[in-house]
C-alpha cells in the first residue's frame, strides 16, 4: 500500500548544519495490519507519520501510495485523499467545544452518508463511551473520554488507513487496553499505524518500526 523511498525531512535548509527530521528513509507498508512506530521523543517517529498521511510534504524523496505519488499533490487533492482514505488519532482530541460528543463523531462522516448515525453509536460504545455520555459536551467528558471520541471519529469513514498519534497518552491501563483491541480489530482488513513510546501497547502489532535519530534502526516482526 505505501512505498517509501530516499525520504528526507530537512529542518533549517539555509543553515550551515541542517536539521534532519529524517534521512534517507526506504519502507513498504501493507494494505492491513497494526503497524506500530516506536522511538524516544524526537526521532522522527511523528514526521514519518505526517509525511505519509500527507500533512507534511518531505524536503527529498517519494512516498507512493496505493501506486499513486502523493508528495506532491495538490493542497485540494491531498485534502481530498485525507478525507477519503485516511483517518487521524491525534494526541489532543480536537473536539469541537459547543458540540456534544455524539455530534463530534459523525461531524467527520462524508456527505449524504445516512448510516453515519448507526456507526457512530456503535463505535462509541465498542470504545466503551456509555449512550448517557453521548450527549455531553467536551467540557463535561473527562480527558479520556474526549480521547475515545476523536478515535471513533476517526473511524466513522471506515478509512483505508488509521495513523494514530499516541492513542493512549490519555487513557488509563483498562481504556488504553480496549482502545488497541478495538484499532487490533480494524488492523484485520486495514492498516492501522500507532505512533508511540510505549512498547506495551504494541504487543498485538503486527510489525514494529524503531525509529532513532530520524532513521530507521530496525523492523521487527511479530507472529500471532
Amino acid at each position: 500500500m505505501f512505498e517509501i523511498k530516499n525520504v528526507s525531512m530537512i529542518y533549517d535548509m539555509d543553515s550551515d548544519e541542517k536539521m534532519y527530521a529524517l534521512s534517507d528513509v526506504d519502507l513498504s507498508l501493507p494494505d492491513h495490519g497494526l503497524i506500530g512506530i516506536i522511538g524516544p521523543s524526537g526521532s522522527g517517529k511523528s514526521t514519518l507519520m505526517y509525511c505519509l498521511s500527507s500533512l507534511k510534504e518531505p524536503t527529498e524523496g517519494s512516498i507512493i501510495y496505493n501506486g499513486e505519488e502523493i508528495t506532491h499533490l495538490t493542497p485540494a487533492q491531498r485534502e481530498t485523499l485525507r478525507r477519503r482514505k485516511f483517518g487521524f488519532i491525534f494526541q489532543k482530541h480536537y473536539l469541537v467545544p459547543y458540540m456534544n460528543a455524539f455530534d463530534n463523531c459523525v461531524v467527520a462522516a462524508l456527505p449524504g452518508d445516512e448510516g453515519c448515525a448507526q456507526r457512530a453509536k456503535a463505535l462509541m460504545e465498542q470504545l466503551g463511551l456509555r449512550e448517557k455520555e453521548f450527549k455531553k459536551r467536551p467540557a463535561k467528558l473527562s480527558g479520556g473520554q474526549c480521547q475515545r471520541v476523536a478515535i471513533a471519529r476517526s473511524m466513522i469513514n471506515g478509512p483505508e488507513v488509521v495513523f494514530a498519534d499516541e492513542p493512549t497518552a490519555s487513557l488509563d491501563h483498562e481504556n488504553a487496553f480496549n482502545v488497541m483491541r478495538v484499532l487490533r480489530e480494524y488492523a484485520d482488513e486495514h492498516l492501522v499505524l500507532v505512533v508511540t513510546h510505549d512498547r506495551s501497547i504494541l504487543q498485538d502489532a503486527d510489525r514494529v518500526i524503531e525509529i532513532w535519530d530520524g532513521r530507521i534502526s530496525a523492523v521487527k516482526e511479530t507472529e500471532r
